[in-house]
């Protein structure tokens, strides 16, 4: 790896974002383990840019099928996650999150009655495989007597979703939905605590390597015991580098692309390339960070060139067309120009329409 500054070329690859190896939108989302997804259109684009002349409308159907579920998973926020390891990593980070969420449930007076009542009606209203909107439960709940005011509902939702009652249905025109996972999922799939831990980190260090133990602590929620023990047990299959007094793990099966070019992206608004990391020094420029990231936690779409962050991104989709507004940190060449209208005509051809820098 050399220096640093290699880091940020190694996760494009390995995040599949500078070569697309993967054919679905499942295998990506298999292949990052999760990719957090509170705002949901973005997290579609997440996906679209790691899939070779991906569309939205292939990430929908992927979506309506099952194939990928949106649920609370991980520190705890929205995730996407592959239907086939939500069983195995819900039982393996919900027992922490509920714990962190306690304080938060007694402050609501949600106790463990009121949240078993509502699980109750919750899956009386979603048997048979319906899908709900949220409004919908929340309507439902009210209507039992359950106050969904203060932010109840959503911690209703959330303990439901945690339980592994709850998770994200089929699209209903502009509406998100719920289903029950037990019937949105035939077969969930389950490990042995070590074998969960295990795999975890091994898909994290893989997807989103080079990175450190911290990143992984941080990336999953897991507690500090458990995340060693997970790396130790998968530390055959990676090899240590330390640069400026930073352990980063690498996979011992990683081979750099025959060709590698230089590259620009416009990457989504919290995307796992940047929120991936408690340390994202080697992609932002620490004088930048707070262009990229609020005070709040907003993490706003960027710009990377070269694996560099230079900028930030606004869309507005028009009728007949997408326009892109570039806001640079500092000014960029003409190659790099070049290559962020590459960059939009992907992001474009992803909604069908033509694009326009703004």
């Amino acid at each position: 790896m050399k220096d640093i500054a290699n880091i940020a070329k190694m996760r494009l690859i390995n995040q599949q974002i500078a070569v697309n190896t993967l054919k679905t939108a499942k295998a990506v989302v298999s292949w990052m383990g999760a990719l957090q997804a509170q705002d949901y259109a973005m997290a579609k684009w997440a996906l679209g840019i790691r899939l070779k002349d991906s569309t939205e409308a292939m990430i929908n159907k992927a979506i309506d099928r099952g194939d990928i579920i949106r649920t609370h998973i991980l520190r705890p926020t929205w995730h996407f996650v592959s239907a086939d390891d939500i069983g195995w990593m819900l039982a393996l980070t919900a027992p922490r999150i509920r714990a962190s969420l306690k304080s938060r449930l007694k402050q609501l007076e949600l106790t463990e009655a009121i949240l078993a009542k509502s699980k109750h009606i919750m899956e009386k209203a979603l048997a048979g495989n319906r899908h709900l909107t949220r409004a919908a439960l929340v309507e439902e709940l009210n209507k039992a007597g359950i106050a969904t005011n203060e932010y109840r509902s959503g911690h209703i939702l959330l303990h439901a979703e945690l339980e592994g009652l709850l998770c994200s249905g089929a699209q209903k025109e502009k509406d998100s939905t719920y289903a029950l996972l037990p019937e949105r999922i035939a077969q969930i799939k389950t490990l042995p605590k070590d074998e969960a831990l295990a795999k975890l980190a091994q898909i994290y260090f893989t997807s989103h390597g080079p990175a450190t133990l911290q990143d992984f602590i941080w990336w999953s929620g897991l507690s500090i015991t458990e995340a060693k023990h997970a790396l130790e047990m998968i530390k055959p299959n990676f090899y240590p580098e330390k640069i400026d007094e930073q352990t980063y793990w690498i996979a011992n099966s990683f081979t750099v692309p025959k060709r590698y070019m230089d590259s620009a992206y416009l990457l989504p608004a919290f995307d796992e390339f940047i929120i991936g990391y408690t340390d994202r020094s080697a992609t932002l420029p620490f004088e930048h960070h707070h262009k990229a990231v609020s005070s709040n936690g907003l993490f706003r779409p960027t710009i990377v060139i070269n694996g560099q962050t230079t900028g930030i991104w606004k869309r507005a989709l028009k009728k007949d067309k997408v326009q892109i507004e570039l806001q640079f940190f500092q000014s960029s060449g003409t190659e790099a120009q070049k290559l962020l209208h590459q960059a939009a005509k992907r992001y474009g051809a992803f909604y069908n329409l033509e694009t326009e820098l703004i």
